[in-house]
């Protein structure tokens, strides 16, 4: 239960927030569990459930440290995924540009015209701070000009189909239309949701767990502790 609500509302919309936001969230939700924590440590005082949640304590510091590792690791994998993918597109683009050099009058000023304007759409976007994923009308743009780049094969090829100047540039054009696919699946491809709300409910237990145990000694000194592994 506790996986729908907190990975199917907040975990599956956290990528729409700012990272200060998430940070001061989370660290709000530690506070919480950790007085509710203290509370019942204070109440319980007395009936010898130390070491029992010393040991449960323990095991979630194993759990937690594995879900860290294999999150760091998917992070990783994803981030030069999507490097490689705009290495592969501006190479596919300074490619077909190339081509389109081999390509007869008017077709070769058009086809260049509609190059640098999309690749001008990738650079204006940068200062925005936000990915090619979260700007549909510069993808809506950019299928525009995938657009009026097939029309101007399809024209080219009526009227000459020899293979070496408009055999390459067809092949590196499609090339750059499915670099774009490639490139929007790996801005999409998040971490998945289980792992997020994985983490977090192991965080929040630890907190609550640690500072119970710190209330059920009655010893403030771990109270602290519970923010370094956030």
């Amino acid at each position: 239960m506790a996986y729908w609500i907190l990975g199917g509302w907040f975990v599956g919309h956290v990528y729409d927030y700012s990272l200060l936001l998430v940070f001061l969230g989370g660290l709000a939700f530690v506070f919480l569990v950790s007085e509710i924590g203290w509370r019942l440590g204070t109440r319980s005082e007395g009936h010898g459930a130390s070491g029992n949640i010393s040991a449960l304590e323990q095991s979630l510091l194993g759990l937690l440290a594995l879900i860290v590792g294999f999150t760091f690791l998917m992070a990783l994998t994803r981030f030069e995924t999507r490097r490689e993918a705009v290495l592969n597109e501006a190479n596919a683009i300074g490619t077909t540009a190339l081509r389109a050099r081999l390509l007869p009058e008017p077709f070769r000023t058009e086809s260049l015209k509609l190059l640098r304007e999309y690749a001008q759409l990738r650079v204006d976007y940068i200062p925005t701070g936000k990915s090619l994923a979260e700007l549909p009308s510069l993808v809506e743009r950019s299928n525009k000009i995938h657009e009026a780049l097939w029309q101007q094969v399809k024209a080219l090829s009526a009227k000459d189909n020899n293979m070496v100047p408009t055999g390459l540039f067809i092949q590196t054009l499609n090339e750059m239309i499915d670099n774009q696919a490639k490139r929007l699946a790996a801005l999409q491809n998040y971490i998945p949701d289980l792992y997020s709300c994985c983490f977090l409910e192991s965080r929040l237990l630890l907190a609550a767990l640690r500072v119970m145990r710190a209330g059920l000694t009655r010893s403030g000194a771990e109270c602290p502790l519970t923010l370094p592994p956030f």
